[in-house]
């Protein structure tokens, strides 16, 4: 699995300097994408090649080879060194018309995706963080005032001896900006969850520095929530733990600290798929359900949890589905699906979060969801208690509920809301039933 790191940003912002500081000092492979499309407008220049001649530029792109040696920060093209040639005033003019080139772009974006495959990279240009690696591990936005970037540039054609004058850069990165923004393939746009970083006023040096901080932060937090979902393998030790664990919890906590009473437990069958919802009173109340209930319940629980080092072991002993509410959790719903075709038991707190009946919060419709996904009957479960220490804790299950006439009808918002109403009813009424 391959660690990528994107950064888009201005001409002169400082992206080719700061990626190679931080590839060094990283370790990650360094792709110029920049010095792609430069190849690409030299080629084009070499062979007298227009901006309009399509068929001509294709015939290019079929045969173009592009080399880029990181060891010697050297660019080839066709098998020629052209690193000092492609960072000339006359390729620079043009570049950015022969990136907008439709044709250009996806050629290119496909042999950048091909050079990172199975590889830690960091790319820096103009779409890496919204087209090429639109899910890149880490991505930023490299900035910096025009003022600030056309002296840069002026300074690094001074020392590749390459005539211009500050005036001249200043106008140019101008015009650039305006159709690197406006052009309608690969316009330079900000990433909504890009990191924003402004390089004015700092050395490349100092970019980076504060660049490689933000990026070992990520990789630290990827690498906790890869651990999150690593499922542990079920082995006869596993099981003999998780038993020991339960009998624990149950017979030596739950039975005295909070005196539990469990009622009508024979509402939960023997066997097959179920799904079992309660409300959320406590963080202690779903180890109460597993730990009573014979058969494991696999309740969804979300991911940080799992990052407590003594809970996190016994949410995996207990293999409970982690899930990210903050985003589209695909891997959870994988889990869970996969789990209820299995034939296992599901819990699920509709709430969503501890005590979200009396904060008068809108029901989740995830439980829903599953039940018509999968044709699952629901259980409804009412958990009467406050968890205070020697006070008494009922769990009351109710008669499962067959949802067949809305199965099927996952992705109808009207069904969803009706089903998850039926299922908050009857958990509330489990919460008052023999008070």
């Amino acid at each position: 699995m391959s660690f990528i790191v994107a950064i888009d940003g201005p001409a002169g912002s400082g992206k080719g300097s700061v990626t190679k500081l931080i590839a060094e000092k990283l370790n990650l492979h360094c792709i110029d994408t920049g010095a792609m499309y430069r190849c690409v407008a030299l080629d084009m220049m070499n062979k007298g090649i227009k901006i309009d001649e399509l068929e001509k530029i294709n015939e290019l792109l079929k045969n173009i080879d592009i080399v880029l040696d990181e060891e010697n920060e050297k660019v080839f093209l066709n098998g020629q060194d052209v690193s000092k040639e492609i960072r000339s005033v006359e390729v620079t003019k043009i570049v950015s018309q022969v990136s907008a080139i439709k044709e250009v772009r996806l050629k290119l974006v496909e042999m950048q995706r091909k050079i990172a495959k199975d590889k830690d990279i960091i790319m820096e240009g103009r779409d890496i963080t919204t087209v090429v690696f639109p899910n890149a591990n880490v991505k930023i936005y490299l900035d910096a005032d025009v003022e600030e970037r056309a002296r840069r540039r002026q300074k690094q054609n001074e020392e590749k001896n390459i005539k211009s004058t500050y005036e001249q850069v200043l106008e140019d990165m101008k015009k650039r900006d305006e159709n690197d923004k406006n052009k309608e393939f690969g316009a330079l746009k900000i990433a909504e969850d890009a990191i924003i970083f402004d390089s004015t006023g700092r050395t490349a040096e100092q970019s980076a520095k504060k660049l490689i901080k933000i990026i070992k932060e990520k990789k630290k937090q990827e690498e906790l929530d890869k651990k999150v979902y690593e499922e542990t393998k079920e082995t006869a030790i596993k099981k003999i733990k998780l038993k020991i664990v339960k009998s624990v919890l149950y017979y030596v906590f739950y039975k005295i600290v909070y005196r539990i009473k469990v009622v009508n437990k024979e509402k939960v069958p023997k066997e097959g798929a179920y799904i079992i919802c309660a409300n959320h009173i406590n963080m202690l109340d779903a180890l109460a359900v597993v730990s009573s209930n014979k058969r494991l319940v696999r309740f969804i629980c979300k991911e940080s949890m799992f990052k407590k080092k003594i809970l996190g072991w016994a949410l995996k002993l207990a293999n409970t589905i982690p899930i990210n509410r903050e985003k589209n959790d695909i891997e959870s719903m994988k889990r869970t699906l996969k789990a209820l075709k299995n034939g296992e038991l599901v819990g699920i707190f509709p709430e969503g979060t501890r005590k979200g009946m009396e904060k008068n919060m809108k029901a989740k419709n995830g439980a829903a969801f599953f039940s018509l996904k999968t044709g699952t009957k629901v259980i409804p479960l009412g958990i009467q208690g406050s968890f205070k220490p020697f006070s008494k804790v009922k769990l009351v299950y109710g008669d499962p509920i067959d949802f067949s006439e809305y199965y099927g009808k996952e992705k109808d918002k009207e069904a969803l809301e009706k089903v998850t109403d039926i299922i908050m009813d009857n958990i509330v009424m489990l919460t008052n039933k023999g008070k």
